[in-house]
């Protein structure tokens, strides 16, 4: 067993919040507030009738408002996370074969929930070295591509676009996880723009929520009509009936929903997208700009142009271990800053959503500072 060393940060340089988790994130104050607030008439209560609906409802005004949809998108919700909406799919959007980019574990897997549908073709992957990314390629017979925004385990985000030469009537299907709310997006450019909320969205989990276009909408209604068997738990026509009533087919978590709300809500007051995405980018500048300018660390995204806004990925020289770091910095209130297990490299994975404060992000790089001079 590793013994912690005994470093005692300083309260005066430590973050005021130190929740740099990238999911689940950290929920700002005023969320709990807000779920403490609404609680009595909330929680506990009937997603049928109008409290519960009316909560429904302002999320998903809020998150059309902060996404600026164009007209004839539709905010479409439903059970699960991610992962659930990934099984949806595969049965109700995707029409016979999908194009996938793996630059990641978490974009890699959209791909593998598709191989292997007795329904559809085997898919087309499209495979980069974690800390880069690839690009779609327009291919004839390729009906959905399947993109990522910002890949959470690597820290690479990639511009949206719908690819060229790509078949007319196909679709642009994106997991925005860890961007939806931090990184600037055309919506035009996307037809499902789908998402969990307990990353960019300070909330917890249990929902999937989509930016649908109404192409997506009418793919799911013709999949919907045709002779394909679909699981009704993962009928997406189901969640498009459901949604426009304000509502979910079966119970949803409400706090979660509540959160979202508050977040999003704070977001659209202060200005929108450019307001949270400005949050990020100032947070993002001081995290980069401090590794590359030590001589213990190093961006693993080594191109600028790749790199997240919402997540960043560090490495350290191996002189100082990176669970060593984490160690003291939990010991010390500062949590969750541990890189993705699976990449297996000597490495500090950091949130930079909007709900936490560009200042403790900077005044993370000074506890860092403080704990490598000491080890």
């Amino acid at each position: 067993m590793t013994t912690t060393p005994d470093i005692q940060i300083p309260l005066e340089i430590r973050p005021k919040d130190g929740r740099f988790g990238a999911g689940p994130s950290k929920v700002r104050p005023e969320g709990i507030d807000a779920l403490v607030n609404e609680a009595p008439l909330y929680m506990g209560t009937s997603h049928r009738q109008a409290p519960v609906k009316f909560m429904v409802s302002r999320l998903r005004n809020a998150l059309a408002e902060m996404f600026v949809l164009p007209d004839g998108y539709e905010m479409v919700l439903g059970n699960g996370g991610t992962t659930v909406f990934w099984d949806a799919a595969s049965f109700g959007l995707i029409d016979n074969k999908s194009q996938h980019l793996d630059f990641g574990e978490f974009s890699g897997k959209f791909g593998k929930a598709v191989s292997g549908v007795p329904h559809l073709d085997d898919p087309q992957i499209i495979a980069a070295e974690p800390g880069t990314r690839p690009e779609a390629v327009g291919t004839a017979g390729i009906d959905s591509y399947a993109l990522t925004h910002n890949e959470t385990t690597t820290g690479v985000s990639m511009p949206l676009a719908r690819p060229e030469g790509a078949d007319d009537g196909s679709l642009v299907l994106v997991d925005a996880t860890s961007g939806a709310g931090g990184i600037r997006f055309d919506a035009s450019q996307t037809d499902c723009y789908y998402f969990a909320p307990q990353k960019v969205l300070g909330s917890d989990g249990g929902l999937w929520l989509a930016a649908m276009s109404p192409a997506a909408i009418a793919r799911i209604e013709k999949i919907d009509a045709s002779d394909r068997w679909i699981p009704p738990s993962l009928n997406l026509q189901t969640a498009v009936d459901n949604s426009r009533k304000d509502q979910t087919n079966n119970t949803p978590a409400l706090a979660t929903i509540i959160l979202a709300t508050e977040l999003c809500e704070w977001i659209n007051h202060n200005g929108g997208m450019e307001f949270s995405a400005g949050r990020c980018d100032k947070s993002a500048a001081t995290m980069y700009s401090w590794a590359e300018s030590r001589d213990f660390t190093t961006p693993f995204v080594a191109n600028p142009e790749h790199r997240s806004t919402t997540v960043a990925t560090i490495d350290f020289d191996d002189a100082l271990p990176a669970d060593t770091i984490n160690a003291v910095l939990r010991a010390n209130d500062i949590v969750d800053t541990n890189g993705y297990r699976k990449l297996g490299r000597n490495q500090l994975r950091i949130a930079m959503f909007p709900a936490i404060d560009p200042e403790d992000i900077e005044a993370l790089t000074a506890c860092l500072d403080y704990v490598a001079e000491r080890l």
